[in-house]
């Protein structure tokens, strides 16, 4: 009786062991597995190439469409258009990938537009080379006016015949009667739909000869609403 118990509780110990190793085992599988992926995502980049086949697939997979602005002034809410598909995705993108956060209005024209999504800080350049380098095609052809509270997005910088955008800016109409010529220009992709006001006063803080505001006006963030 006595070698009989012996024997089973050789048995269970082996039994524990052996499934425990397999265990074991199975877990770092796993964890080998979710650090390729890992690794895999974070090599991802976008370029001139796989920007718009990407953006067209991630608009598809990402619905949402609006949008609020932190700063120091207020909060800013935005819809963004589905008639223009790749910037709306695009801005999607960069919002979940928390790009716009702690970047600035970088460039304001009084009672004209004001401008947001860069920074002199490292780690805006240390996002954009984190995300990719590509451009946008302008889409235009939707005949979008350039309303007061339109939201629409600047070109590039670098030459740039096709007017081709610059997918990290954008910049907000102020003026009160629209800013017209811009349209067929630039693409206007979204709206304000609250904190006008709050636009108003980043548009009215003094800026030097280059209009840079001379006090740095912080986009705390930007969060998807819906």
């Amino acid at each position: 009786m006595k070698k009989l118990l012996c024997l089973i509780l050789i048995f269970n110990l082996f039994s524990c062991t052996y499934n425990n190793k397999k265990e074991d085992k199975f877990n770092l599988i796993k964890k080998e597995i979710k650090n390729k992926e890992i690794k895999k995502d974070s090599l991802f980049l976008l370029n001139k190439k796989n920007a718009i086949p990407f953006l067209y697939k991630y608009g598809k997979n990402n619905p949402e469409k609006n949008v609020k602005i932190k700063t120091d002034f207020g909060e800013i809410e935005i819809e963004l258009f589905d008639r223009t598909p790749y910037h709306r995705a695009n801005f999607i993108y960069l919002t979940k990938q928390k790009y716009f956060d702690k970047t600035f209005f970088h460039r304001v024209v009084k009672d004209f537009i004001i401008q947001g999504g860069n920074s002199d800080n490292f780690n805006t350049s240390k996002k954009r080379s984190s995300i990719g380098r590509y451009l946008l095609p302008p889409d235009t052809d939707k005949k979008i006016k350039h309303h007061r509270g339109i939201v629409s997005m600047p070109s590039s910088e670098i030459k740039n015949p096709h007017k081709l955008a610059s997918p990290f800016e954008f910049f907000i109409v102020v003026k009160k009667n629209g800013a017209y010529h811009l349209d067929g220009k630039y693409t206007a992709f979204g709206r304000v739909i609250k904190g006008l006001d709050v636009v108003d006063k980043i548009s009215n803080q003094p800026t030097d000869n280059r209009e840079a505001p001379i006090e740095n006006i912080l986009i705390k963030k930007i969060e998807i609403l819906k």
